[in-house]
């Protein structure tokens, strides 16, 4: 996983919902635990765009709800500052299911990606229909 260009602010903490953005048959996750988060102690982990976090599902099919999969964070209502100077941000919290490589598990994703998951997540990418 390669590191990211800008500097993201982590808004979406354990617990946090977001939207499903794939078609794997999920509607709404919520955030179980983060990966690769280094904290404080007592600390509730954060993660941001391009990060992954293990969720739970809560909504969608009935065959994939109450399972723990994990989610590339895809798009956050909190904005974020490029290189650049332009300060971005999404109009919801979004994630895609993926596999432990990496790998999407749906074969599309409705929405946006923001530019920082697709430099990361080269296949996420391929299969958006716009990278922002």
């Amino acid at each position: 996983m390669r590191g990211l260009s800008s500097r993201i602010t982590k808004c979406l903490q354990v617990g946090s919902k977001l939207k499903c953005d794939d078609n794997t048959g999920a509607k709404v996750l919520e955030i179980i635990a983060v990966l690769t988060y280094k904290g404080r102690k007592r600390r509730v982990p954060k993660a941001g765009v391009g990060d992954v976090a293990i969720c739970s599902v809560k909504k969608g099919k009935p065959d994939i709800i109450k399972k723990v999969v994990r989610a590339v964070i895809v798009r956050q209502r909190k904005e974020f500052r490029r290189p650049n100077g332009v300060r971005i941000k999404f109009e919801d919290n979004a994630a895609v299911i993926v596999d432990d490589k990496g790998m999407p598990k749906g074969s599309e994703i409705k929405g946006v990606v923001a530019k920082e998951v697709a430099e990361r997540f080269p296949k996420i990418a391929t299969i958006a229909k716009n990278v922002v």
